[in-house]
């Protein structure tokens, strides 16, 4: 016997510890953390960040390209066999010998562009408005992580609360089969009221089961929005949800598109765009301009057939003296026909610079509808939250009413069902009103490009 409490107590306190080491591994996200999270892991903005690098290290490049260009080289060769000698043929011998020689040369090169139709200038200025066009496409990935990680926050807290309200319901529910039970042994209802409340219960806990797998599912698609461990374990919390004192209700709509054409990142994105396309096409119409281009190299050799009166010169004397060469020069280049390829560049660039043109009007009117329509939903979203708490207090007020006529036996089950539905349908339309109303404003936030993610609640 006493060992038989022994291993209970064992096993108790073994899963126990099983059981508190499982709630210490619960990994606790408030929405800050969340997006925090969303903003480090998302592969998309880690593959935008190397875009940006990259596009760093292209300026930098192109700046560069205003440096002159030097090279340096040397040569090295042994030849056997009949050979002219150079040297023998001046001083009156037999110039052709066959022997083995061995020569050593070597050089510096170095030229810059003088003129070249002002390229290096505006392709440094095409890439520094193509950077930041990159830039601004980051900004707006962030804003849609942000946004998209709010959202799926959002839908997993609205799961949260319709949760609580079903388990309440459900709560509810039993208590009052537990009353009609009574009042039935008593002869006080028909069996009919008590078989009618059995299947009401069976009914809410059917909710509460579908309510928890469709939490399940959105919390899962949150995390994978985050991009973390499937397989942890995780407690999303609730934040302080405000409505901001209904920002955007007084505010002109026109005041709304025009700040959103300002500053949304995507419109200035497509106009960076469009600038760096400009300076591509400045730099196909300065392909027809003549270039200007300078040059200078040293060059030096030796070899070992080398002499001066007969008399053998040492490595050292000819490759550092009697044999350095030197040159300057400047070369002058004017294109006068290149297969029309000059020209289809024009064309080609001019091409996409209009249809780049078109891109930003139709992104710009594509903003109007998306802030316009924003607005009105979330005018609407506003009236739709002011009715729905009206419901909400007066089918509360209803179904207290019709709790204590039942008790009374002033009414029957059906009608307290009916208030008791009544009562939670608006309970839910009225989370789901305000949850409607915060995703609403968050989206406004998103069209007008303000969404940065510091204190999105």
């Amino acid at each position: 016997m006493l060992k038989q409490k022994t291993l209970y107590i064992f096993l108790f306190g073994l899963i126990s510890s099983s059981l508190y080491a499982q709630s210490t591994d619960i990994r606790i996200i408030t929405i800050d953390d969340a997006i925090a999270i969303a903003l480090e892991n998302n592969y998309a903005l880690k593959q935008a960040k190397n875009e940006l690098n990259l596009a760093d290290d292209l300026i930098f490049s192109e700046k560069a390209d205003f440096l002159p260009s030097v090279s340096a080289s040397m040569n090295g060769s042994r030849t056997t066999g009949q050979q002219f000698i150079f040297d023998r043929f001046s001083e009156g011998l037999e110039p052709f010998v066959d022997i083995s020689s061995q020569s050593i040369s070597g050089g510096m090169n170095a030229s810059i562009n003088l003129f070249t139709g002002f390229t290096n200038i505006l392709t440094l200025k095409s890439s520094q408005s193509n950077k930041e066009s990159r830039e601004q496409q980051y900004e707006r990935a962030k804003e849609l992580v942000i946004f998209n990680t709010a959202t799926r926050y959002l839908q997993v807290l609205l799961d949260k609360e319709l949760l609580a309200i079903a388990k309440q319901n459900l709560e509810t529910s039993t208590t009052q089969l537990e009353q009609v039970q009574a009042q039935v042994e008593l002869g006080a209802r028909p069996m009919v009221d008590l078989f009618n409340q059995e299947a009401q219960v069976a009914n809410d806990e059917l909710v509460v089961t579908q309510r928890e797998n469709t939490q399940s599912l959105n919390s899962l698609l949150l995390i994978r929005q985050l991009e973390i461990d499937p397989l942890g374990t995780y407690d999303f919390v609730v934040p302080d949800l405000t409505l901001n004192d209904l920002p955007w209700v007084d505010l002109n709509l026109k005041t709304l598109v025009d700040e959103a054409l300002s500053i949304r990142s995507d419109i200035l994105s497509a106009e960076a765009s469009i600038l760096s396309l400009r300076y591509q096409t400045q730099i196909t119409k300065n392909s027809l301009l003549p270039t200007l281009r300078a040059s200078a190299s040293v060059s030096s050799r030796y070899s070992d057939q080398y002499s001066i009166a007969g008399s053998e010169v040492s490595f050292s004397d000819q490759f550092f003296d009697q044999q350095v060469n030197r040159s300057l020069g400047l070369s002058f280049s004017v294109p006068l026909f290149n297969n029309w390829n000059r020209m289809y560049s024009i064309q080609s660039s001019q091409v996409q610079l209009k249809n780049a043109e078109l891109n930003l009007d139709n992104s710009k009117m594509q903003v109007i509808q998306e802030v316009t329509q924003a607005y009105n939903d979330y005018s609407s979203y506003v009236k739709q939250l002011d009715a729905s708490e009206k419901s909400l207090v007066a089918s509360e007020r209803a179904f207290q009413t019709q709790q204590e006529r039942y008790n009374l036996g002033a009414s029957t089950l059906i009608e307290l069902t009916q208030a008791q539905s009544a009562f939670v349908s608006a309970q839910s339309s009225y989370t789901q009103a305000l949850y409607n109303l915060i995703f609403q404003e968050k989206l406004v936030d998103f069209y007008l490009g303000k969404l940065k993610g510091n204190n999105i609640f």
